[in-house]
């Protein structure tokens, strides 16, 4: 799932990740939406944007992580790019960072690292 409330960035991952081999994937518009999808249906993977209306992605993560039974990888999307901002994407219960624009190498190596976890369908 991609909570994402960008237009232009959601389509950009979507591509990015299909020609990956990915094709189950949902968009959320904000947080709120992302943990309402969750609750119908677990998601191995969420690329989390932080700043979003309604509700933002940190506090989504928490929500998330609140809910019992459930552990999905949950990887900060963010333009944040500030001094600080990875450490708290991970206090707020996130398990990974990336910075937008995404690089391609970079998705790549994140997808590889928790790829364990994470099947292709």
């Amino acid at each position: 799932m991609i909570p994402e409330d960008n237009l232009v960035n959601q389509k950009l991952t979507v591509r990015v990740l299909n020609k990956l081999g990915y094709k189950s994937i949902e968009i959320a518009q904000n947080g709120a939406e992302a943990k309402e999808k969750f609750m119908q249906q677990y998601y191995e993977l969420i690329f989390m944007d932080v700043q979003m209306p309604v509700m933002d992605g940190l506090a989504a993560t928490k929500q998330i992580r609140n809910i019992e039974g459930s552990h999905p990888i949950i990887i900060a999307m963010t333009a944040n790019a500030m001094q600080g901002d990875r450490e708290e994407c991970l206090r707020a219960g996130m398990d990974d960072y990336i910075s937008k624009p995404v690089e391609l190498p970079v998705l790549v190596n994140v997808l590889e690292k928790w790829g364990s976890s994470i099947k292709t369908s």
